[in-house]
């Protein structure tokens, strides 16, 4: 049976996901979930995800949520071509690189923060616009700083991509959405497009996706 990928052409997390099938050549299904419109709150999708969030990974009648997992569940079902090294340290180092933007970065921008500083403290448009694209230099600085201690080669954890590379990748798609100049950060914008010269970066990119809306 074909996985089914809940998402949403928005949702970076989905985008890291779409990545890591790509790279594995698995075919999927994506079912849209509107998370602008609200519809990961409908009764329907409760079911599949209670966290109320995409993505969601569906296989064999298994639901798989967050994204980390979901690429390291893929890795263990499929483990070439390989996201997360064999070497422990290297391992650990990769898991680390995704996390500054799964854990630490995107977190601050999602819908759900991004409403709640509406609600709680008034926050209008411009505002919360400034805080994503504060959060969002936040974390390609970090990038910036790691790279610049160990280069890439050609990638950040030498000759193919792994997690760290899609959710560094990830990181540079949340500035794009928010218009931020990453020329600041010419380590960073230079592994990006090494990773979108490959197919399965690009054609996972938000603004390729069928729901992609302006």
């Amino acid at each position: 049976m074909t996985m089914q990928l809940y998402g949403f052409w928005r949702s970076n997390a989905a985008f890291r996901v779409r990545v890591a099938l790509a790279l594995k050549k698995l075919p999927f299904e994506e079912i849209e979930v509107d998370i602008l419109s609200g519809r990961q709150f409908d009764a329907e999708y409760a079911e599949v995800n209670a966290e109320h969030v995409v993505p969601t990974l569906v296989h064999e009648g298994h639901r798989i949520f967050q994204s980390m997992a979901i690429m390291e569940y893929l890795d263990d079902i499929q483990p070439e071509p390989r996201l997360l090294p064999v070497d422990t340290k290297e391992r650990a180092y990769a898991r680390a690189l995704a996390l500054v933007s799964v854990a630490d970065a995107h977190p601050l921008v999602v819908p759900r923060i991004r409403k709640q500083l509406g609600v709680a403290f008034g926050a209008d448009a411009a505002a919360i616009e400034s805080w994503c694209r504060h959060w969002a230099a936040e974390g390609l600085a970090t990038y910036e700083r790691l790279l610049s201690r160990r280069p890439v080669a050609p990638f950040a954890l030498g000759g193919a991509p792994t997690i760290a590379d899609i959710c560094i990748v990830g990181q540079v798609i949340t500035a794009e959405l928010y218009q931020l100049d990453v020329t600041p950060f010419p380590m960073v914008a230079s592994l990006t497009k090494r990773c979108f010269e490959l197919r399965a970066f690009a054609d996972a990119h938000p603004f390729k996706q069928a729901g992609y809306r302006t």
